[in-house]
């Protein structure tokens, strides 16, 4: 909803002088954030207020990439003009229009202005951490002291043959560098040095002994949030963890919006690539410091991610993952260093990544299958990442199988009416008991919104009671909170906050493509669902999502509910295990072999089994 009135102090624009220009228009930007920051920007006439705020690193809620689908990227004209669009009025009330509200993804600017921008949730609530297993402490850095013999004129060995033959149980890889600073740096600690090793590599030589400092970072590269784990090489224990917004969220809020970004604008590409960096370094910023690390004591980065974010940090065209045949630049990417991702920590830090088994089933899932352990397990188990696609893993020790289900952006809220991120004022929990609606909302605000997990507590709540019947029909009578917006009816859950129909509607979609895909992964496998012994639900939604509520509408098999488990962002355990252990970094690339991936777009049986998943559960 729109934000509070604010008393801004409006300088106006004319006390700024500018060279007019007969094509552009200057645009003001008050962001009601904590700052209240002040930026101004001139662009060609015509250009939207999205784009120009986009393009000026001016952050707007949006989840449709500006296409004005989802109705969430809405800014207050304090000054100047900008016409309403078709869709403003289906977005505001009738005052709301009048006090200059708009959708910023339809309101071309052709004239300055004045705009005030509700402010963003760039911290959401996420899944910081997930179920991980003890692993032995192995990590490719490595640190060795050394004491070498000064050189005479008796003893004219070179640098690097001294340093290397200290070292004469390991025949490391030597970057040419490293080399041009290498006689420098042992007259300087006079001869006493520690060479630090990142797997086969000689990646420095530093003065005195700095054993005891070593450090990497774990990235979790998510559509929606990343995260970032500094870890202690020594200890194996985490020194710090943040999260952010993925600064790519005015492309859209899911990864196909983004490729259709790279494909219908040139410079589009560039813009995503440098959006992912900005958001890694500020986070390897922010662990830094809170750790209280160099950032060239940083000697690794590990990056787990779907196969269009890593593509895209790492500036691969993305566009053939858009289309069929589905087709990825590679199953495993060549090695690369931190600053391929733009992350400035030791030099020559190399960044580690997972294989990708598909398209849709990439280096993310990877991380998770091997944070879980699924692999190594005799009992049956799935694993359920569930999203816009939702990737999904069955099997055991003796035979795993994975696919991909496209389940939309429900699960996102991205195309519910009153549909938001998990951040404060969503509402991520319902209850219903004796006929009184219970909520839980982020933050312990007033509700401005609805959440994923909110979403489908809602439904399944409004299952049990009745309101709902098994085909997603509202039992109109059923209880005075429905109502009709037009000719739709809606369930109100607070004063301002409604779920509709269709939002019923796009939840069905969801959990059936769900549903339809691990009941094909059960047929295959040869087993009935009900022989799993462990449902693990992924992903900072499935964090927050009741095993209950996940039963009754039918997103998983229905098993009893101890066998239901949140995993968390098993992404980012993943990524800290690989750093943590190089026997585990050679499981996760065997995986490319253990695996088998099932297509579900050629399926012939997908349509019918769909169908029968469309309606909840009696």
């Amino acid at each position: 909803m729109p934000v509070p009135e604010r008393a801004w102090v409006v300088i106006a624009l004319e006390d700024l002088p500018v060279d007019p220009h007969p094509d552009r228009v200057r645009l003001r930007f008050l962001q009601s954030g904590e700052d209240r920051a002040v930026k101004e920007a001139r662009v060609l006439a015509g250009t939207t207020i999205f784009d120009a705020a986009s393009w000026n690193g001016v952050a707007i809620d949006s989840t449709c990439g500006g296409h004005g689908t989802c109705k969430k990227c809405k800014v207050k004209v304090v000054s100047g003009h900008a016409d309403l669009s078709a869709v403003d009025p289906r977005a505001f009330s009738i005052e709301e229009l009048k006090s200059g509200w708009r959708l910023a993804c339809r309101a071309p600017a052709q004239e300055d202005m004045t705009i005030e921008v509700p402010p963003l949730q760039t911290r959401p609530k996420a899944a910081l951490v997930g179920v991980g297993r003890h692993v032995i402490l192995r990590p490719a850095v490595q640190k060795r002291y050394l004491e070498l013999d000064e050189a005479t004129l008796v003893d004219q060995v070179s640098d690097l043959e001294r340093v290397l033959a200290a070292m004469d149980d390991v025949e490391p890889r030597v970057p040419l560098d490293l080399v041009r600073s290498l006689g420098g740096t042992l007259r300087r600690s006079n001869w006493k040095i520690t060479a630090v090793l990142a797997d086969d590599v000689l990646i420095d030589v530093e003065p005195g002994d700095t054993t005891h400092r070593r450090f990497a970072i774990a990235f979790d590269l998510g559509t929606t949030t990343v995260v970032a784990t500094l870890l202690d090489l020594e200890t194996g224990l985490p020194k710090a963890v943040q999260s952010i917004l993925n600064s790519q969220q005015p492309f859209g809020a899911d990864v196909i919006s983004r490729i259709s970004a790279t494909m219908m604008d040139d410079g589009a590409m560039e813009m995503l690539q440098t959006r992912a960096h900005e958001t890694l370094q500020q986070l390897a910023d922010e662990v830094c410091k809170e750790g209280e690390v160099e950032r060239s004591e940083v000697y690794e980065i590990v990056v787990a991610g779907n196969v269009t974010m890593i593509q895209l940090a790492l500036g691969i065209d993305p566009e053939p993952l858009s289309m069929a045949p589905f087709t990825i630049a590679a199953r495993k990417l060549p090695a690369a260093l931190a600053s391929d991702f733009g992350v400035k920590v030791h030099e020559r830090a190399p960044a580690v990544m997972f294989p990708a088994l598909g398209a849709y089933v990439g280096p993310d899932i990877v991380a998770g299958v091997l944070a879980t352990g699924l692999t190594l397990d005799r009992r049956i188990r799935l694993f359920i990442d569930v999203g816009t696609n939702s990737e999904i893993v069955l099997g055991s020790s003796a035979k795993v199988l994975a696919t991909a289900a496209p389940a939309g952006p429900a699960f996102e809220a991205a195309q519910i009416r009153c549909g938001m991120r998990a951040a404060e004022g969503a509402i991520e929990g319902v209850k219903i008991h004796d006929g009184e609606l219970d909520l839980t909302v982020i933050g312990d605000v007033q509700a401005a919104g609805l959440c994923g997990s909110g979403l489908v507590e809602a439904v399944a709540e409004l299952l049990g009671a009745g309101i709902l019947d098994n085909s997603g029909r509202f039992v109109l009578g059923s209880s005075d909170r429905l109502r009709k917006i037009g000719e739709e009816n809606v369930f109100y859950l607070s004063d301002d906050v409604f779920l509709s129909q269709r939002d019923v509607r796009e939840l069905q979609f969801a959990k059936a493509s769900i549903a339809t895909g691990w009941t094909i992964l059960c047929k295959d496998l040869g087993i009935e669902p009900e022989d799993i012994s462990q449902v693990l639900l992924g992903g900072s939604f499935g964090s927050y999502l009741t095993p209950a509520s996940a039963v009754r509408i039918g997103l998983v098999p229905k098993l009893p509910y101890a066998r239901i488990v949140a995993a968390g962002n098993v992404a980012g355990e993943g990524a800290k295990i690989v750093a943590l252990s190089v026997t585990e970094r050679a499981a996760a690339n065997a995986m490319l072999d253990e695996i088998e991936y099932v297509e579900l777009s050629g399926r012939t049986d997908f349509n019918d089994l769909f169908i029968d998943e469309l309606s909840f559960p009696a």
